[in-house]
């Protein structure tokens, strides 16, 4: 039997998985990277001593392949998981959690709900209601896709107070979107997997190293050790089926394979791939679109915020976290701001950034005023996801395409998930899947 070639072009997370996969399974597996290192979007570097990652990425409990492709890379040491959901909350007059108790769900977060001071006793009675109605709703539903999150969300009775305090609270984070604009069929995967149908799917993990550490480098490691060749700083300018199989073209020459995954970006793959075999509309990838994140990095000379993170209501800030022991700081805090849906904050000047978020740090945190500012910047990812918008399941294609041999990863793929990690692996791991499938069904036929 000859040896299997699987080229993956793109060494984000899901090109990674595939390859990873491909590689365990005995494939001879090349994965071409443009730039000269692997993580895709969840990357670091460095200003000046300091390690900065270029978006503040979470992962919850339930995100079980995610987890497994840490475990893969050897890196489940360097990752942080809360045993219980916490989630400290502050507005500039208030301060609460949302914290778990032992109860079943959705009844694990009843405790918090009643204490949670920006609803009044109506509107938390509602918001049980409410959740309750979206554990039964179906996902898979093309009808669902199209209904936006916030109509459906006023329906069973959530007000606009509900909406901003609570909902938008984990959604804006984890969508990407208000609720307003995201799908309902998104939304439903978000909540019902992550907080409504299992007690300790909710609890949020987070990488105690730079993520180019936990994921870039210990890829680069594993894949060598697993037979991958990674070739970085490649950019592949030509994609062509040749006979059976395919040729891959960069600067540096043309190599033959039986089987080639795209996990690069929606405009890269529409661009790359050869005419008619994403079988979607011509302008596919505009249509799904992108929407920006924008991070705020302050550094201070003292600690003043006392958990790993923080949400904000009622505030600019909508996350902030405490980098200081990823970063490498040796004295002082390194506070970052996340911004999703960013599209109001993408082309803020940084002085003007700086004028709005450094008083609103002040309001959520008592002693940030106090604190004297050492350092501040802005890293901004202008499509830093595809959108989830109602209706875009139409343009997220499966892994296979309408050619033998070319497959498809990327979050924006048709993986049932928001733009995540989680969805982002999961995409790699169907690739790969159907990879390997077919080969099995070549090499069948082949022996008989």
């Amino acid at each position: 039997m000859s040896e299997h070639r699987v080229a993956v072009i793109g060494g984000g997370l899901a090109g990674i998985t595939a390859a990873l996969r491909c590689a365990d399974a005995g494939a001879a597996v090349t994965l071409y990277e443009a730039r000269g290192f692997l993580g895709g979007l969840t990357f670091s570097f460095q200003r000046g001593d300091l390690w900065v990652d270029n978006g503040q990425h979470v992962f919850l409990r339930c995100c079980t392949s995610y987890l497994a492709l840490l475990d893969r890379l050897g890196v489940t040491g360097s990752i942080a998981l809360q045993p219980r959901l916490d989630i400290a909350v502050r507005s500039p007059g208030a301060a609460g959690r949302l914290r778990r108790n032992g109860l079943p769900a959705p009844l694990h977060l009843s405790g918090s709900l009643l204490r949670y001071p920006w609803l009044s006793h109506t509107e938390r009675i509602r918001f049980a209601r409410a959740a309750l109605a979206l554990r039964a709703v179906d996902r898979d539903d093309a009808r669902t896709d199209r209904r936006s999150f916030g109509a459906w969300l006023r329906a069973h009775g959530q007000s606009e107070r509900a909406i901003a305090t609570l909902w938008d609270l984990v959604g804006i984070a984890t969508l990407n979107a208000r609720a307003d604009d995201a799908s309902l069929a998104l939304a439903a995967t978000v909540f019902q997997i992550g907080m409504l149908n299992a007690n300790s799917a909710g609890d949020i993990g987070w990488s105690i190293v730079p993520l180019q550490q936990l994921h870039g480098t210990s890829a680069a490691t594993a894949l060598t050790r697993a037979g991958a060749q990674v070739r970085l700083r490649a950019k592949v300018t030509e994609l062509g089926a040749s006979g059976a199989g395919w040729t891959v073209s960069t600067a540096a020459g043309s190599d033959g394979f039986d089987d080639v995954v795209l996990a690069v970006p929606p405009p890269v793959a529409e661009h790359i791939a050869p005419p008619g075999a994403i079988a979607l509309p011509t302008g596919w990838a505009e249509q799904l679109g992108s929407t920006p994140i924008v991070n705020v990095h302050v550094v201070v000379d003292r600690p003043v915020l006392h958990s790993p993170f923080l949400a904000g209501v009622d505030s600019p800030v909508q996350w902030v976290f405490d980098r200081t022991p990823q970063s490498g700081l040796a004295q002082g805090q390194y506070l970052a701001i996340s911004l999703s849906a960013a599209d109001d904050v993408i082309d803020v000047a940084t002085a003007d950034l700086r004028a709005r978020f450094l008083p609103a740090l002040a309001e959520l945190l008592p002693g940030f005023a106090a604190a004297r500012e050492v350092d501040f910047f802005v890293t901004r990812q202008r499509t830093a996801t595809f959108r989830s918008a109602p209706g875009n399941a139409r343009y997220r294609p499966p892994p296979a395409t309408a050619f033998c041999g070319l497959y498809l990863a990327g979050a924006w793929t048709d993986t049932g998930w928001p733009a995540t990690m989680e969805g982002t692996v999961r995409s790699g791991d169907a690739a790969a899947a159907a990879v390997l499938d077919s080969a099995r069904a070549r090499a069948a036929k082949e022996v008989a």
